[in-house]
């Protein structure tokens, strides 16, 4: 199977071809098309990518092409990594508006490119923000199934790792789903909590005392004195150190604003997660994972983006599992829903 990469040489685009190599995810009759804008910068980049990466894996890298036109893209899973990023810097970042404003054209020329110019079959993997609204405007023009935002698998992937390290043991032994948003909006589901080795009751032990007695119902007033407190740091090894005092679902928000906080990004993590949607969606097998989808009352009689625990495969996502949420986690995923349906409307215009 073949795979595209909008935004190929982007700092997440970048990390995403060179991992997508680099891991032998693509056997070497397989095709990586690079894609790049012919009136921008990446129309000459690319080029130079595409030498890097063959003077570097040679060996087993599989065929690399390279693509200026929307109407060219051309694979059979597309990750849509193209567009304006949040600065990685102190002060005060890009809102998500300012995103919205920035990256509608290309999630609107690449949509309708492959509405038009491509097979019907491939799925798409959105990775740029707001992915929400990406996810929106590529679901209108294509197969709603066959489109899946990555923010929550990557959020999900950031709260089974602070649970890990809270219990003392590896990622691979906990189970669990972020939903919602992806950012601060995100919903962490510890309804759906499972750890490797502890029954139904040393689980729910284990939850209650990583939760600390906490409710979502206060997560956004959590997360914004969180937010004050580390603006107020400027040594980053004591902002980090706080980060590591709080409780899990707090420090999945709070760590990776921190990283864009102290000057560094998040490319290599983002890329990392990414990889394993695409390698999911590759290997054919029917796998849960998390992801940002377009709803149509699958959850709470919803309609609209939403990041939910969806079954994913060769053909997309196929339904969403999500079993009896606890009311605190329904009432953030109202409310979150709504605020996302809210961001939304301004940009879709034609493509609602």
């Amino acid at each position: 199977m073949d795979v595209a990469v909008l935004g190929a040489t982007g700092d997440v685009g970048r990390q995403i071809c060179t991992q997508l190599v680099e891991r032998r995810i693509l056997p070497t009759t397989s095709r990586l098309q690079l894609v790049g804008r012919l009136d921008g910068a990446s129309g000459r980049a690319v080029h130079g990518l595409r030498a890097d990466l063959i003077d570097a894996y040679d060996e087993h890298a599989p065929l690399l092409d390279v693509a200026l036109d929307p109407a060219d893209v051309v694979a059979d899973v597309v990750v849509v990594a193209a567009g304006a990023t949040a600065p990685a810097s102190a002060g005060a970042p890009m809102t998500r508006a300012q995103l919205a404003e920035q990256n509608l054209a290309a999630f609107t020329a690449y949509a309708d490119a492959l509405a038009r110019y491509g097979s019907g079959q491939e799925v798409v993997v959105v990775v740029s923000n707001p992915v929400e609204l990406g996810v929106a405007v590529m679901a209108s023009a294509l197969k709603r199934h066959r489109v899946i935002g990555m923010g929550a698998w990557l959020d999900t992937l950031r709260f089974r790792r602070e649970i890990a390290v809270s219990l003392g043991v590896r990622r691979h032994r906990v189970a669990g789903f972020v939903a919602g948003q992806h950012g601060d909006d995100l919903v962490p589901l510890w309804s759906s909590v499972r750890i490797s080795g502890l029954d139904v009751d040393e689980r729910r032990r284990a939850v209650a005392r990583l939760r600390g007695g906490r409710s979502l119902d206060g997560f956004g007033a959590e997360i914004a004195s969180a937010k004050e407190q580390l603006a107020g740091l400027r040594d980053m090894g004591e902002a980090f150190a706080l980060i590591d005092s709080w409780p899990p679902d707090l420090r999945v928000v709070a760590r990776p604003w921190m990283t864009h906080q102290s000057g560094a990004k998040t490319a290599a993590g983002t890329a990392s997660a990414t990889i394993d949607l695409v390698d999911t969606i590759l290997d054919g097998r029917d796998i849960v994972v998390a992801g940002q989808v377009a709803l149509a009352g699958e959850v709470l009689d919803r309609t609209g983006v939403l990041g939910v625990p969806v079954v994913v495969g060769q053909e997309g996502w196929s339904r969403v599992l999500l079993d009896e949420p606890a009311p605190d986690e329904v009432r953030r995923l109202t409310a979150v829903a709504d605020r996302i349906d809210a961001a939304n409307a301004p940009w879709l215009g034609g493509h609602a």
